[in-house]
């Protein structure tokens, strides 16, 4: 087992799911499909986290589906923005930048969470949104689980207290950068460019321009003993960057979509596959709101309350 990759997840099915427009300011990997209308997107997008389901129950992994039935919540398939999950029992409520997203924020999924695995805290920080900061999970963040380390890009959903607040609570050192695409926008999120396993991280160190930050971020992940798979912009643009390591009864697994698996070149895939297996899933529609596998994917670092049959 491994504390980098957690065995069990949390996924939501939308019956109405859209590109959310109140995000696309600040969100570059946004885009739309006019040739198909709202109906056949929804449905689109609620056929594609069915079949993600399946596939890492297939493969081993616990999945754990809510509904969303809710025509006011476009990014509701994202919940990793908001809730985040810790050894020792711990989970974390964050800040939301989008106003039109802090009513994703669920009661019955932390219940679950109290009911199947051992939960002895749970820290609150959605307070901070009437101050205007903000932290979004493990987008915002990307966590080394065995050096403490969060790596973060600055952004709108990234706020430097909120940040401090979280790593002060949970243990948590902090690596904090800048990191733009070629057009000099803002990274929105840390998970579209970086994701850390447990044996080897991919991260697109050309979009970090300050090179003593670069430098930092590559000694860090070197420091931690993993192989260092850099990702070129157009890789990230194809959401190589965000993916997610699990833990499945069989061994570890990445899970990345079909377009970012395709994006890979082959000594990429080598160095992957010296400790995981690439588990593609298709997910098209949902990568229209700018996010891809990792942001769907809510992990459940936490200790089951009964083993899992």
């Amino acid at each position: 087992m491994s504390s980098q990759a957690p065995p069990a997840v949390v996924l939501i099915r939308p019956r109405h799911f859209t590109p959310n427009p109140a995000t696309a300011v600040d969100n570059a990997f946004q885009s739309l499909d006019p040739s198909r209308d709202a109906a056949q997107i929804a449905a689109d997008a609620y056929a594609e986290v069915t079949g993600v389901a399946q596939v890492l129950t297939d493969a081993g992994v616990r999945v754990h589906v809510f509904e969303n039935e809710s025509a006011t919540h476009p990014d509701g398939v994202f919940p990793n923005n908001w809730f985040s999950t810790h050894a020792g029992g711990y989970v974390a409520i964050y800040p939301m930048y989008s106003e039109s997203r802090r009513i994703e924020r669920r009661s019955d999924i932390i219940e679950m969470l109290k009911r199947e695995y051992r939960v002895q805290d749970v820290s609150d920080f959605s307070g901070l949104e009437y101050d205007n900061i903000f932290l979004e999970g493990t987008g915002a963040m990307v966590l080394d689980h065995t050096s403490r380390l969060v790596f973060a890009a600055r952004s709108n959903r990234a706020n430097a207290m909120a940040l401090e607040r979280f790593c002060t609570r949970f243990g948590y050192e902090s690596l904090v950068f800048d990191a733009v695409d070629s057009t000099g926008q803002a990274i929105y999120h840390t998970n579209v460019m970086m994701c850390i396993g447990t044996a080897f991280a991919m991260v697109g160190v050309e979009m970090i321009p300050d090179d003593q930050r670069r430098a930092a971020v590559i000694e860090a992940i070197e420091d931690s003993g993993r192989d260092l798979i850099a990702l070129r912009g157009d890789q990230i643009l194809d959401f190589a960057g965000n993916a997610i390591e699990l833990q499945s009864r069989a061994g570890r697994l990445l899970v990345m979509s079909s377009r970012a698996h395709r994006s890979l070149d082959a000594e990429q895939i080598a160095v992957i596959e010296r400790s995981c297996r690439i588990v593609p899933v298709d997910v098209p529609t949902i990568e229209l709101a700018g996010g891809s596998v990792r942001c769907m994917l809510a992990g459940i670092h936490l200790t089951p309350r009964r083993v899992p049959r």
